[in-house]
């Protein structure tokens, strides 16, 4: 029996009241981003309140998918920094609670988002898609409102400039009132100059009403029997004249029909119907259009020329012909023409008999024929691409349903794991780390999204392209966080790097406030002589500057313990004599390198691994470059080493005197 625990119940209330702020929060600023882009298509057209709340009522819907994954991995990072903050993560796991049965009432409730956020992209959104594309279309055909700038034109009236010198803004009129109509064309404006005027709209709103008074009127009489060093005119000085402009000031609604063939108007059902539909359209218009190829003369690549018929034949058909073309030779071009049977048509030869008018006809009938073709198939090309960028288009929206719901689920994995791990709640470091993944997962998203519309990639393939990346991220994240171990341990990592690419540290001993037992000044030097001497006879047994021999090196299974034991020494020799009191000894130790044995052996212990490596030439080659570099930089060090000893001999020697 389903038992729901206090535990379950603490860990709902903790998640929700943080997903509810957080849902609304990102939905206010997708809205915001939103509004931005359309800000322009609003400002100055008088919507009624009406328009506008149907405006954001439709966007919200609209932006409600995208919104809870973001919401989702808010929420879990501020909840279990906060429990991670507060140590009630580490009480829970102390009472023997793992962080997967943490989880398991919020995997149910995000299993239940990701059903509504299906819901909303599957059902609601195609219905609030449609209306408010088609509010957005009709709010750009909406007619700016009325308002006439003082000292400026205005030209938002279709057909018309306006300019106005001076408004009183307390009984309307206008002064200084010049109204430009363009509708009749440049050649025959028709100008309108008055001292003072009154302007309002009809009741229909229709149509602007204009009052002129004290002005006058000038107009061209243009016709195309005129020419233009003589053009009439008619001019008229009135007291007062009327005129009516027509300027649709109301607000009308498109028809909704216009989204009907768009993928976002569409739900799962429909984008498949469709797309199989436009996948039936793509290969019957390939196939027509391979028919028709093939009738123009073009062949497969591959396939063998077939019989040509009359004027229409190769040179290499000719060629391979053992009977010579002597009836083209002596029959005429017009009676060439009037041949209805199937002939092999030597085309050289055809033009080589033709006279230079004829020449110069079949050259630009060539011409032409080529012009049509290319134009021909650069309109099929066109009508191919369109149909398939729209065919793309609905599957990559059919994905899409499905990728943006499992967003959600992957978003808790993540953000559960980065909370137990970072440890912070708040809206400090989570809202930082929260952003920066949701641009990554936008980043990776939109690529595998343009890459799948281009037909770059496979629909599947750019569309999950964002769940392949992410969900092992989450599954990583979430192992690492319920054992409680280290993401990236960087000190590891640097010392890995360091150790393959063979950069090591120098030596850094300073003067140690207490020594316990003081060096060996009396044995010291007899020993550092004989290691000396012991580091001469491996250079010279190892002929290490010489280039190793390939096989043996790779078919070699015994260790190079002689250089761990030289090693071993210098380290031991170092610790011994860095009790001393001397400063100037202790520069000398400095001056020894730190050695890195292995380096210029075989890279594995496993004797096989390294048979395969060196069979694998290219693997095997940069190992073995490798490992020739190492033996020389081994030498130059043991060289060094016995520079030192001599130098510390000298300076022990120096101290006993």
């Amino acid at each position: 029996m389903l038992r729901i625990k206090k535990l379950d119940i603490f860990i709902l209330k903790s998640f929700c009241l943080l997903f509810a702020g957080t849902f609304f929060i990102c939905l206010f600023i997708f809205m915001m981003q939103f509004l931005w882009k359309y800000v322009d298509q609003m400002v100055g057209k008088g919507l009624d309140v009406t328009v506008l709340a149907q405006f954001f009522i439709y966007a919200g819907l609209t932006l409600v998918p995208a919104s809870l994954p973001l919401a989702v991995l808010l929420a879990a990072l501020i909840t279990f920094g906060n429990f991670g903050e507060r140590f009630e993560l580490m009480a829970m796991k102390a009472a023997g609670v793992s962080l997967l049965q943490i989880l398991r009432p919020l995997v149910v409730l995000i299993g239940f988002v990701c059903v509504v956020s299906f819901y909303f992209q599957n059902v609601v959104g195609p219905y609030a898609q449609s209306k408010l594309w088609t509010l957005v279309l009709s709010m750009k055909q909406k007619s700016p409102e009325l308002d006439i700038p003082e000292g400026a034109f205005y030209d938002q009236i279709p057909g018309y400039n306006l300019y106005v010198g001076h408004k009183d803004r307390d009984t309307g009129v206008l002064y200084d009132v010049l109204i430009y109509n363009f509708q009749n064309g440049f050649d025959n404006a028709q100008i309108i100059y008055s001292d003072s005027a009154r302007m309002e709209l009809t009741a229909d709103k229709q149509h602007l009403y204009l009052h002129l008074f004290d002005g006058e009127e000038f107009e061209n009489l243009r016709s195309q029997t005129v020419s233009q060093q003589s053009v009439p005119y008619r001019r008229e000085s009135f007291k007062e004249k009327h005129a009516l402009i027509e300027f649709d000031s109301n607000f009308n609604m498109m028809d909704e029909g216009i989204m009907d063939n768009q993928s976002i108007s569409k739900n799962m059902a429909q984008l498949e119907a469709d797309a199989d539909s436009m996948r039936l359209v793509v290969d019957s218009m390939g196939i027509v259009n391979f028919n028709d190829a093939l009738r123009n003369g073009y062949q497969p690549v591959g396939s063998e020329p077939a019989l040509k018929t009359r004027g229409e034949s190769t040179v290499d058909e000719a060629e391979k012909s053992s009977e010579p073309a002597k009836p083209l030779y002596t029959t005429s071009i017009s009676q060439i023409e009037h041949i209805s049977t199937p002939l092999r048509i030597n085309v050289d030869s055809i033009y080589r008999i033709a006279s230079l008018d004829d020449r110069e006809k079949f050259i630009s009938n060539a011409f032409a024929d080529v012009a049509q073709l290319q134009a021909d198939w650069s309109n099929k090309e066109v009508n191919m691409k369109l149909l398939q960028n729209n065919m793309r288009r609905h599957q990559t929206a059919w994905h899409e349903k499905l990728t943006l719901s499992l967003a959600c689920m992957i978003f808790l994995f993540i953000g559960v794991a980065l909370g137990g791990i970072i440890r912070k709640g708040g809206l400090g470091m989570p809202v930082v780390i929260s952003v920066l993944i949701f641009i990554f997962y936008y980043i990776v998203n939109n690529t595998g999204l343009k890459m799948a519309r281009e037909g770059r990639w496979l629909i599947w393939s750019g569309m999950w392209l964002s769940t392949a990346v992410l969900a092992p991220i989450g599954a990583y994240l979430t192992y690492k966080s319920n054992n409680d171990s280290v993401v990236i341990n960087l000190d590891q990592i640097m010392l890995a790097v360091k150790k393959f690419l063979g950069i090591r540290s120098k030596r850094s001993l300073a003067r140690k406030e207490v020594i316990i037992e003081d060096p060996n000044y009396a044995t010291l030097p007899a020993r550092l002589t004989a290691f000396s001497n012991q580091c001469a006879a491996y250079m010279e047994q190892n002929q290490l500057k010489r280039a190793p021999n390939y096989l043996r090196l790779w078919m070699g299974t015994e260790p190079d313990s002689e250089a761990e034991q030289i090693n071993e020494t210098l380290e031991g020799l170092v610790e011994e004599m860095s009790n001393t009191r001397s400063g100037h000894l202790l520069n000398v130790l400095n001056n020894y390198p730190i050695l890195t044995t292995g380096a210029q052996e075989r890279p594995f212990k496993n004797h096989w691994l390294n048979l395969a490596c060196g069979i694998f030439v290219p693997l095997g080659i940069f190992f073995y470059i490798r490992i020739w570099i190492f033996r020389l930089r081994l030498q130059k060090d043991l060289e060094a080493i016995r520079s030192v000893n001599k130098e510390a001999v000298y300076v022990i020697d120096s101290m006993e005197k």
